[in-house]
C-alpha cells in the first residue's frame, strides 16, 4: 500500500507541475518555477513564527502568499524596464536570503531548516496522513498535489482560449478584450499554489524539473497545444512511474531518479521527434542532398 501512495504522489505531482509547465515555457518564463520555490522560505518561517506550529496549512498558506508576492515583484520589475531574467534573479535571491536570515535568527532551538522546506522526501508520504473526525483520510501529500491538479485542470478549462490566445500572442489577446495582465496573475497563481503543493512531497526544488521538462519535451513532439498538454501530462506520468522502478533497483533517490527519467525522455525527444528531432533533420538534410547531387 505504500508504494501505491508514494506512486500516486508522483504522478499527482508530475501531472499538476506539467500542466501549469506547457504555459510557462510558451510564454518563455520556464525559471519562474524556480525563484518561486526558492523565494516561499521567508513565509514559510514567518507562518511558523505566528502559529507556533509545523502544520502544513500553515506553511502552505504561508509560502503561497509569498509565492504570489514573488510574482507580482517580478512582473512590476520587468514593467518598470528591468529584464525578465535580470528580474527573476533579483527577486528570489533577495527573498531566499530574507528566509534564511529568518531561519537563522528564530528557528536555532526548533527543526525548521532549508532541507525540511525545501528538499522533500516522497518515500515518507503514506506516513503524514491526512485526519478527520478520527478517520484517516490518506497522505497530505495527495490531497495537496490532487487539490493543485483538480485547480489547475479546471481553470485553465474554463479559460483555455484565453490562456491560448496569451500564451501565444498577448497583443492580438490584449486587441481582442482579453485581459492579459489579469490571466498572467491568475497563472502564476496557479503556479505557486501547485509548487507550495509539492513541498511534502518531491521537494519545491526538485518540482522545477517536473515544471519545465515534461513540457519542453512535449513542445519538441507536437505543434498543438491540445496535444502539447496531453504529452506534457503523460511524460511527467511516465517519468514518475518509471523513476520510482529506478530508484528500487538502483536504491537511489526516488524524486532524483524521477527527474533523470524525465530529462532521458527529453533527450530522446530532441533526438528522434518527427518535426524537431535532430536525428531525423539531419536524415532529411541528408536526403536532399543525395537528391540534389543525383539531379
Amino acid at each position: 500500500m505504500n508504494d501505491f501512495w508514494i506512486l500516486l504522489t508522483g504522478i499527482l505531482v508530475a501531472s499538476a507541475c506539467s500542466l501549469v509547465g506547457v504555459f510557462l515555457v510558451l510564454r518563455k518564463m520556464s525559471m519562474i518555477g524556480d525563484a518561486i520555490s526558492h523565494s516561499v522560505l521567508p513565509g514559510i518561517v514567518v507562518a511558523f513564527l505566528l502559529s507556533g506550529s509545523r502544520d502544513s496549512l500553515f506553511m502552505m498558506l504561508g509560502a503561497a502568499v509569498v509565492g504570489l508576492l514573488t510574482v507580482f515583484l517580478i512582473q512590476m520589475f520587468t514593467n518598470g524596464g528591468v529584464q525578465a531574467d535580470a528580474s527573476i534573479g533579483v527577486v528570489f535571491t533577495a527573498l531566499f536570503s530574507v528566509g534564511v536570515v529568518l531561519v537563522s535568527i528564530y528557528t536555532r532551538q526548533i527543526d525548521l531548516d532549508l532541507d525540511c522546506v525545501l528538499y522533500g522526501e516522497i518515500a515518507y508520504v503514506p506516513w503524514n496522513t491526512l485526519e478527520l473526525f478520527g478517520h484517516e483520510l490518506g497522505p497530505k501529500a495527495v490531497w495537496a498535489s490532487g487539490g493543485a491538479l483538480l485547480l489547475s485542470a479546471i481553470v485553465i478549462g474554463l479559460f483555455y482560449k484565453q490562456f491560448k490566445i496569451g500564451s501565444f500572442d498577448p497583443a492580438m489577446a490584449a486587441a481582442l478584450g482579453i485581459p492579459v495582465v489579469l490571466f498572467h496573475y491568475i497563472l502564476m497563481t496557479l503556479v505557486s499554489i501547485t509548487t507550495v503543493a509539492s513541498f511534502e512531497s518531491v521537494g519545491a526544488v526538485l518540482v522545477v524539473g517536473m515544471l519545465i521538462v515534461p513540457a519542453a519535451t512535449a513542445y519538441l513532439l507536437t505543434e498543438k497545444l491540445g496535444w502539447m498538454i496531453v504529452w506534457s501530462i503523460s511524460v511527467g506520468a511516465l517519468s514518475a512511474v518509471l523513476g520510482y522502478y529506478m530508484s528500487y533497483l538502483l536504491d537511489a533517490s526516488i524524486a532524483g531518479c524521477m527527474i533523470t527519467v524525465a530529462g532521458i525522455l527529453f533527450i530522446l525527444a530532441l533526438l528522434f521527434s518527427p518535426s524537431h528531432g535532430v536525428v531525423w533533420k539531419r536524415l532529411r538534410l541528408r536526403a536532399l542532398a543525395l537528391k540534389q547531387q543525383s539531379l
